[in-house]
């Protein structure tokens, strides 16, 4: 092969696309002239066999030049650069994150896209059956084809928004290699070591490729980042933006009980009167005492708390680290004439680490005034002996007027709201090591010339260890401060000694399990021509067994709720298993040489063991249109299910934190929601904290309990597009794709509203009736103040309610053409080659109770109550590579680009509070230089983010208030993380990288 082909193959084998994003036509030529030779080609979308690569569904493809070119050692890093995809968890992702690489189609969720390897279901890592993408060597992938649309017909339940395809490539010799990446500020360094050796054996009846990789990813930290290094927020709460993060402190804050009473309207006796004494609120009991919201600066002397706030920003993760090895291998072997076995085998142990500030231990304690003295002042302790005869002398009011005592302790001991952050113990570290392993064996073969079969089985099992550190026993804490345990001294900074902290701390554990079983029998060929020269009618039919299994194994102190720090969660476990038939039939029609029509269809019937699903139908059909040789029409129509996965169906309670707002505090949620105010009232708010966000609300952050419905069913989804391919004949080497699609998802499992903050907005706006099961999780767990706690947080769990879809077009250009110059190849000409892939989403919809008329419409928005953490979701968005290829020399540059994004929430302008109502349009420039050194060696240098575009770096005075105007990107409260949503845009600044790669 001479070098301007291998330069040309380096740029990518199809053009060069951004993503090198084409239609399945569109592979490159040596691949398609060799399954030609097979008589028949497979493509992702359809197990029949085809003697072309078209299809009625479009499919892009990546090609494994996008890997070299990007320097991307993780999936990751190339596939969510894809304008259909909306990043899921990346490796920037920390608190909300797990470890893992996730891929979401469409923005349509994780566990609604399906990921094949070699067209055959991968691994997944927990309840949820999701797939790490870090578990995919990126070293060996040949292609990756991506098909937006409901696609269960072919493939089965999950494949919802799509289908992504790995494809990995044989090796012929040996290939190895490593790269090494940096930031521009020395940090984030990366580090891969790769090697795979394949060989043809006994006359060319076998091959096999063994393969093996290491690779290490370092953290950047918060800190490490003018954007990130504090904490931002306010403006929701109708402050201006300022350093926020935290009400929990290090040096303490005490919060005496607010009041005797819960709110007026509330019927205590049970009598139907609700202005009975004693059902009206009453006088604070801390009337007058500094102890009531007091910080101790100087430890064991209170003073009144003025805003204070904790910055736990800078020692969370940015980028987290990781550290992966993966084993694998694959063969096969003709082993009768026309009959080949086949194996694949793959291990991967992946480590990754997140970081959490230290733990914030926050709830209501009883406080022996014995026990705690102490460590406290005079004054301070005469304020708690009052306080606890105030205590007393209520309580003895209360059954004066028939009322039940509240459970206030006895005498000498006094209930309070407790925050203390315990930096003492060190920052929560939490640990995840996952060991995977998939086995597949399998045989193909030809019944007769143009019948096949392929039967195979395959089993994968990942389980996953997690160790965290620095988290806080509730009992412990509670035993130090009411003379049970080892006294604690909580009041002030650096207060707990070394045995305190060892009384109090805990190492939490868990365990994820899970395991994929597939056995699927299928076959497929020809059945000659419907018409004259149209060509043969194709086919496929078969069967499919699935199986999975997941279990999620706490330790005590995890399922027990007894931990603080990282969240408890009860165990989890649960299988189920279906039974498939499908078949599949592709007609074409006529053929008469520059018109040609074929029509194609599928139908799946699934029959589960989970009696609420049961038997379901899946169906699909399409057709393709050649009006002339340059121009075909396109189109496709699907149904797809999705079955509920373990996790949805049978997992334990588990505590979550979501950012929320409370619409009982935000006074412009209760002025425009007449109503809300009683309603609040009447799920345990006293009537003058309604409207007060700092008594109902002290954080952003929202506790709730999290668990499975075994009583969910299937999500149904319909989906078709329709486009056109366009060839020109004057213009060699042009393609240009349009396509548009739609995709809505019925009977969607969602909490009622689609997250807590939408459950929130739905009882006390839309519902506004204290018996609404929309209202019940938030009746009787709000404390004293009515602020919904960790002490009592509301249950709600998943079910068939919600309604999501998008639609829009996909618009995809390819190019190249010979430049009749060259510096470096001697044959005298150079290449040029241009991909441009874009998407253009017209609605990106989540309808929280389906059949309402009420509707999120988030295209072109973040934040607010819009789906995946409310993630920018850009009206448009591309990427685009431009190469130049001279004989053993490739010069390429990507352009990535989103078009600007608006404030989900259309009722608050948050720019009054120097916040942000809208991110602007968001541009990345990579760079690239491959240089073929020599037959065996491949040299790229890269520069990633080549303008060093970052969110802005906010400047503050003297009182902690952002003074200048922050670029768009950096958010206060309406973010993910780090005041921005990281895994959409650019956390890292420029970045370097250079890469070596040996073949033999």
């Amino acid at each position: 092969m001479n070098r301007f082909t291998k330069g040309s193959l380096l740029a990518g084998t199809i053009m060069a696309g951004a993503v090198i994003a084409t239609p399945a036509y569109a592979q490159d030529t040596e691949s398609a002239e060799s399954a030609q030779e097979d008589n028949f080609i497979v493509v992702t979308g359809s197990r029949i066999q085809q003697r072309n690569v078209e299809t009625a569904a479009p499919v892009a493809v990546v090609a494994a030049e996008e890997f070299q070119l990007t320097g991307a050692v993780n999936v990751e890093n190339v596939v969510n650069a894809l304008p259909q995809v909306v990043p899921g968890v990346t490796g920037n992702s920390n608190n909300p994150g797990n470890g893992t690489a996730t891929l979401d189609l469409r923005g349509l969720g994780e566990e609604r896209t399906l990921v094949l390897v070699n067209g055959r279901r991968w691994l997944s890592f927990d309840t949820q059956q999701i797939v790490d993408l870090n578990t995919i060597p990126n070293f060996l992938i040949e292609t990756v084809d991506v098909v937006t649309g409901g696609a269960s017909a072919v493939y089965g339940s999950d494949a919802m928004s799509g289908v992504v395809n790995f494809n990995l490539k044989k090796v012929e010799g040996v290939e190895f290699g490593g790269q090494y990446s940096i930031t521009e500020r020395g940090d984030g360094a990366r580090y891969q070591m790769y090697g795979a050796i394949g060989t043809s054996f006994d006359d060319g009846r076998g091959s096999a490729t063994v393969f093996a990789e290491y690779y290490q990813r370092d953290d950047i930290f918060q800190g490490d980042r003018d954007f990130s290094n504090f904490a931002i927020g306010g403006e929701t709460f109708g402050l201006n933006l300022l350093q926020f993060g935290s009400s929990t402190v290090p040096q303490g804050r005490f919060n005496a009980p607010g009041s005797t009473a819960v709110a007026n309207g509330t019927d205590l006796n049970g009598d139907g009167d609700v202005t009975d004494p004693g059902e009206t609120p009453t006088a604070p009991l801390a009337q007058g005492l500094v102890i009531d919201d007091a910080i101790f600066d100087t430890p064991g002397s209170p003073r009144r708390r003025a805003g204070d706030t904790y910055n736990y920003a800078p020692v969370n993760y940015l980028q987290v680290p990781q550290e992966r090895y993966l084993l694998g291998g694959y063969a096969d072997y003709e082993f009768v004439d026309g009959h080949r076995a086949y194996t694949e085998v793959a291990f991967v142990n992946n480590r990754v680490a997140t970081e959490l500030a230290a733990t914030p231990v926050t709830g209501t304690f009883n406080v022996d005034i014995a026990t705690v003295s102490q460590f406290l002042d005079a004054a301070t302790i005469a304020e708690l002996n009052l306080l606890d005869q105030r205590e007393a002398a209520a309580n003895a009011q209360r059954v004066a007027n028939g009322l039940s005592p509240l459970p206030a302790p006895q005498l000498g001991v006094v209930s309070a709201s407790i925050q203390r952050r315990v930096l003492e113990s060190g920052g929560r570290n939490s640990l995840d090591e996952r060991n995977a392993f998939r086995v597949l064996a399998g045989v193909t073969g030809a019944i007769t010339d143009n019948l096949n079969y392929d039967a195979y089985y395959s089993y994968a099992r990942t389980r996953n260890s997690n160790v965290q550190q620095g988290n806080i026993s509730r009992s412990a804490f509670q035993a130090g401060l009411d003379g049970t345990g080892t006294a604690l001294n909580i009041f002030g900074q650096g207060t707990l000694t070394p045995a305190m902290v060892n009384a109090i701390t805990i190492q939490a554990q868990n365990g994820d399990i899970s395991t994929v079983e597939v056995a699927s029998g299928s076959i497929s060929g020809f059945l000659g021509e419907l018409t004259s020269g149209a060509g043969d009618v194709g086919f496929a039919a078969g069967v499919e067994y699935r199986r999975v299994g997941s279990q999620f194994i706490p330790d005590t102190a995890l399922s027990s709720g007894d931990v603080i720090g990282f969240n408890a969660g009860q165990a989890t476990e649960g299988a189920y298993d279906v039974r498939e038939l499908f078949a599949e039939l592709n007609v074409p029609i006529f053929d008469n040489g520059s018109q040609r029509l074929e029509l194609s269809g599928a139908a799946r019937y699934s029959d589960y063991s989970l009696d609420a699903v049961g038997g379901v139908w899946t169906y699909a059909g399409g057709a393709e249109f050649d009006v002339v040789p340059s121009v075909k029409l396109r189109g496709q129509y699907q149904r797809a299910v999705r079955a509920p996965n373990v996790g949805e169906l049978f997992g334990g309670q588990a505590i979550g934190f979501p950012g929320a707002t409370d619409p009982c505090g935000d006074p412009g949620f209760l002025a425009a929601n007449p109503g809300a105010s009683q309603t609040c009232v009447a799920t345990g708010v006293p009537a003058g904290n309604v409207g007060n966000a700092n008594a109902i609300q002290l954080n952003a952050q929202i506790p709730a309990l999290f668990g499975g419905n075994p009583n969910l069913q299937e999500e149904t989804s319909t989906s078709w597009s329709a486009g056109v391919v366009l060839r020109p004949d004057f213009i060699p080497g042009l393609t240009i794709t349009a396509d548009y699609f739609d995709i809505v998802i019925d009977d969607a499992i969602s909490v009622a509203g689609g997250s807590l903050q939408g459950l929130l907005n739905l009882c006390y706006g839309t519902a506004q009736d204290v018996n609404s099961p929309l209202c019940q999780p938030f009746v009787g767990i709000r404390n004293g103040d009515g602020a919904i706690t960790v002490d009592a947080p509301p249950l709600v769990a998943g079910v068939n309610v919600a309604e999501l879809g998008t639609s829009g077009v996909d618009v995809e250009v390819n190019y190249g053409t010979s430049l009749p110059f060259a510096i470096f190849n001697t044959d005298g000409d150079s290449r040029l080659n241009f991909s441009f892939l874009g998407t253009w989403t017209e609605s990106y919809f989540l309808r929280p109770l389906q059949g309402q008329p009420e509707v999120f419409e988030c295209a072109g928005k973040f934040g607010g109550d819009c789906p995946n953490t409310g993630d920018p979701r850009s009206s448009f968005s591309w990427v685009s590579r431009l190469s130049w290829i001279d004989g053993p020399v490739t010069l390429s540059t990507r352009w990535r680009h989103l078009s600007a994004v608006d404030d989900a929430d259309d009722g608050t302008d948050y720019t009054a509070f120097n916040g942000v109502e809208r991110i602007p349009a968001y541009d990345i420039f990579d760079l690239t230089l491959a240089v073929e050194a020599t037959e065996n060696v491949t040299i790229t240098f890269g520069i990633n983010n080549l303008l060093d575009t970052l969110p802005g770096t906010p400047e503050f005075d003297a009182n902690g208030f952002v003074t200048n105007r922050p670029s768009g990107l950096l958010l206060g409260d309406n973010q993910e993380q780090a005041n921005t949503f990281p895994s959409t845009y650019n956390v890292n600044g420029r970045d370097f990288f250079a890469s070596v790669a040996f073949s033999f």
